[in-house]
Order: structure tokens, then sequence, then C-alpha cells
């Protein structure tokens, strides 16, 4: 019988979040991430098989995403336009940590990567950033120019990183506030979701309660 409330909703999960003290590369690779910087799939808890390697990790420069995700055997699907309807992964970040408010506030952003669909021929990596739902106050606009995306795919699926400049995140100051709240979610319409903690049936995209605190820690 499924539980009444998520496994990873009983919990106040935190974790440290790995440290750069050089960039990692952002090519479209992880292949030479370290393996510090992979995330634990805490949403393994509520019976979300992992499918796909996510790291993540910070510095004085912003935060790092990357992914590699394998076992696909029908083409990636990503649209711009309608990015939360097909491939995609998306990354919820709190520069307050608001473990106790369940609405966003203006230190609440959401952003999203997509592997391709981009350019003129819909062969490009995307990056966007668009507003949470349902927020008290919505953040200030970042400027998507400023964030960087590179994917490689392949038969299996693709591999791709991302950057998320301070710069682009309101309110991020890792000396005053180094607990921030990280989520992040991988969503495939062939393979379904592979979300950080819990699924769609506790609207993490609206509800800043349910992101576990990623520590800034050198």
């Amino acid at each position: 019988m499924d539980p009444l409330i998520p496994n990873p909703f009983l919990f106040k999960l935190e974790f440290e979040l790995h440290y750069f003290a050089t960039r990692p590369p952002l090519n479209g690779t992880v292949e030479r991430w370290p393996k510090a910087a992979l995330l634990e799939p805490f949403g393994m808890m509520d019976g979300y098989e992992p499918f796909a390697d996510v790291f993540a990790g910070w510095s004085e420069d912003g935060l790092f995403i990357g992914v590699s995700l394998g076992g696909k055997a029908n083409e990636i699907v990503c649209d711009p336009r309608q990015y939360w309807k097909a491939d995609n992964i998306r990354v919820m970040t709190d520069t307050r940590d608001s473990r106790n408010v369940r609405r966003a506030t203006r230190f609440c952003q959401q952003f999203y990567f997509l592997p391709t669909g981009g350019g003129e021929d819909g062969d490009d990596p995307v990056a966007g950033t668009t507003k949470v739902r349902r927020a008290t106050e919505d953040a200030p606009v970042a400027n998507v120019e400023d964030l960087i995306v590179a994917a490689k795919l392949d038969d299996e699926g693709y591999q791709l990183t991302a950057h998320i400049p301070a710069t682009a995140m309101f309110g991020f100051d890792p000396v005053e506030n180094p607990r921030i709240g990280l989520f992040i979610i991988v969503e495939d319409l062939e393979i379904g979701q592979q979300p950080l903690t819990v699924g769609d049936e506790l609207n993490w995209h609206i509800d800043p309660s349910t992101w576990p605190t990623a520590v800034l820690k050198k």
C-alpha cells in the first residue's frame, strides 16, 4: 500500500553540496566531474528508481549541474515552448532555505535545461528560467543569457552540463547564507520522473518546504 505521506517528506533532508575549487568542465559531458558531486537519489525512499546520474556543486561563482541519462530506446523530445511537457531538467533554488513556508518567496527561483530543442534547427541545448507559481513575491527575472548549458546526445540518452551563475540567483551569498533550498528533477517522456526527493504529489514546483537543504561548505 502506498504511504499517505511520501517517505522523504518525513525527514528534514540536508546534505553537503560539493565545493568546486575550480570550475568543472562545461562541455556537455560529466565524465571528468568528481564522484563527490554525485547526488544521493533520495527519491528511492519513495519508490523512484534512478535512471540518471545527477551531479551538483557550488562555488562563489554559483551552482553547477550535470546529468548523465541512458537507457532510452526512443529519441529525445524537447519543446522549449512547453518544456515541462517533454524531456527536461528542472532546478528549484531558495537562497534563504525557507523550509517553514509553503509558498515561494522572492528568494525562490526555477531554472530549466533541455538537452536539445534550441537554435534554428532545434538541435541546440536550451537554458531558461521562469517564475515559481503561486509565489508570495516573484524573484527578479534572471538574464537567460547568463546561464550556460551544453549537451551531448547519443543513441541511448544524453549528457548535459549547466551553470547557474551567482548573478542569476537572487540573494546568493554563501558566506552570510550557507544553507539553500535545492531541488532537482529529471523528467523523461519515455522513462518517467527522477526527483531528488518527492514527486508531483506534494507540489514540489510551488512548495519550497519540499526542497531539501544544501549546505554550502568548503
